[in-house]
C-alpha cells in the first residue's frame, strides 16, 4: 500500500506540468498526495474497519475533495452526487486504488471478487473492473509468490487479456504528450514498468519517465515493486512527510494487520 502512494506521490507533479528527466529528484516541495492516495486509503479503511467501499470513497473523497491535481470530472460527479450510482468508466481509478484488496485477502478467487466489488461502485464498465482485478491478482500472487517476476507477462496475458509493451514503446507515447487515463493503457504501461527494474526505485523512475499519467501509472507499478523490493527506508520517511494525520492513521493500521497475520 505505501508502495502505491510513494509512487502516486513522487509522480504528482510530473502529470501536467513538468517534464521528467534523468535523474530527477524525488521528492519536492511541488510534490503532494493526489485522488490516488486518498482513494487507496478509502479502500483500506473499507476493508480493515468492515465498510462498504462505496460509503468509504464517498467519505474520503468528500473529506478531501481538493487534492494535488484534483479528480476526473465523471469521477467528481459521481462523489459529490447526493446518490452516487455506478458509472459505465474504464478509467483508470478503479486499478490505481484497489493494492490493499490484494495484500489483505488471502484466496484468489476472494481477491478477484473483491477487487471487482471496489471497482464496481464506480467503475462498472468490464474494462474498469478487469483493470482492478488484475493489478489487485498481481499483488497477490507476487506477494504469496504464487508467480516470480519472469512469468507475469504470460499470466496477465492468459488471465486478463493484457498485451504488455516494450518500454521503449511507452516511453515514445510519452513523448508524444499522450495521456493514459484508462485501465487497458494504464495498467499494461505500469507492469512494464515494473517488470523492467531491478529495483523499487527503478520502478519509480520507470514509470515517472513514462510520462503521460505519471501518479497513477507510478502507484499502480510501484504497489507491484513493493511485493518484490525492499523499499528504502529514507523513501518511505520522506512521503510520510506529505499526508495528514488521518491517512498515516490508516496505513499504520493497515500495516498493524499485515504484522498480526504474519505472526498468528
Amino acid at each position: 500500500m505505501i508502495g502505491a502512494i510513494i509512487g502516486d506521490i513522487v509522480g504528482s507533479r510530473f502529470e501536467f506540468d513538468e517534464k521528467p528527466t534523468e535523474g530527477f529528484e524525488l521528492f519536492t516541495s511541488d510534490c503532494g498526495f493526489t485522488d490516488d492516495t486518498v482513494c487507496t486509503v478509502a479502500i483500506a479503511d473499507a476493508i480493515l474497519n468492515h465498510r462498504d467501499y462505496r460509503d468509504a470513497l464517498i467519505d474520503w473523497c468528500r473529506r478531501y475533495p481538493n487534492p494535488k491535481g484534483g479528480y476526473g470530472p465523471m469521477f467528481r460527479q459521481w462523489f459529490t452526487s447526493p446518490n452516487p450510482l455506478p458509472q459505465s468508466s474504464f478509467g483508470n481509478g478503479s486499478a490505481m486504488r484497489v493494492s490493499p484488496v490484494g495484500w489483505l485477502f488471502h484466496e484468489y478467487h476472494e481477491v478477484l471478487d473483491q477487487a471487482k466489488r471496489s471497482a464496481e461502485v464506480s467503475h462498472c464498465h468490464s474494462e474498469g473492473v478487469k483493470g482492478a482485478q488484475c493489478v489487485a491478482a498481481l499483488i497477490y500472487w507476487l506477494r504469496t509468490v504464487r508467480l516470480i517476476k519472469d512469468d507475469v507477462e504470460s499470466a496477465v496475458r492468459k488471465n486478463f487479456g493484457y498485451v504488455i509493451p516494450p518500454l521503449r514503446d511507452i516511453y515514445k507515447i510519452g513523448e508524444e504528450g499522450h495521456f493514459d487515463a484508462i485501465c487497458q493503457e494504464t495498467v499494461p504501461y505500469a507492469i512494464r514498468c515494473f517488470l523492467d527494474a531491478e529495483s523499487f526505485e527503478q520502478t519509480l523512475r520507470n514509470a515517472v519517465m513514462a510520462q503521460g499519467d505519471t501518479d497513477t501509472k507510478a502507484a499502480i507499478a510501484c504497489s507491484l515493486a513493493e511485493c518484490t523490493y525492499e523499499i528504502p527506508e529514507e523513501i518511505v520517511d520522506r512521503a510520510f512527510t506529505y499526508l495528514p494525520l488521518d491517512i498515516v492513521t490508516v496505513i499504520e493500521q493497515f500495516y498493524d494487520r499485515l504484522c498480526e497475520e504474519v505472526n498468528s
